[in-house]
């Protein structure tokens, strides 16, 4: 009996907005109602890369409401999107450690 191994998938970075409330520690500014983050997180799916995301940003303790998937850097790029090379950097990190990296946090104020 023999097994042949599946081909494994390779690694994307994908890039999503998530939206998060207030929760206690959280460490976003006191009057803030929430905030947008843009991540980078690596991923063989999009689905992978949500639910890693989602997990750590729970752990810091962040209340996740919503994430939102731009694509991949090929999907962004083959949709006319011109990626800046600080960009391409991070998304080479969430790549290279395969990890979720928190670019930007917007915080939202009523």
């Amino acid at each position: 009996m023999t097994t042949e191994a599946k081909p494994r998938r390779p690694q994307q970075v994908h890039t999503l907005l998530v939206e998060v409330g207030r929760k206690p520690g959280d460490g976003l500014p006191k009057h803030a109602t929430g905030a947008a983050l843009l991540c980078y997180a690596s991923g063989v799916e999009e689905a992978e890369a949500v639910r890693e995301t989602v997990a750590i940003l729970q752990q810091a303790d962040l209340s996740v409401l919503e994430v939102t998937g731009q694509g991949t850097r090929e999907e962004r790029e083959a949709g006319g999107e011109k990626i800046d090379p600080e960009e391409l950097e991070l998304m080479e990190r969430a790549l290279a450690e395969n990890s979720v990296v928190v670019a930007v946090i917007t915080p939202f104020f009523d």
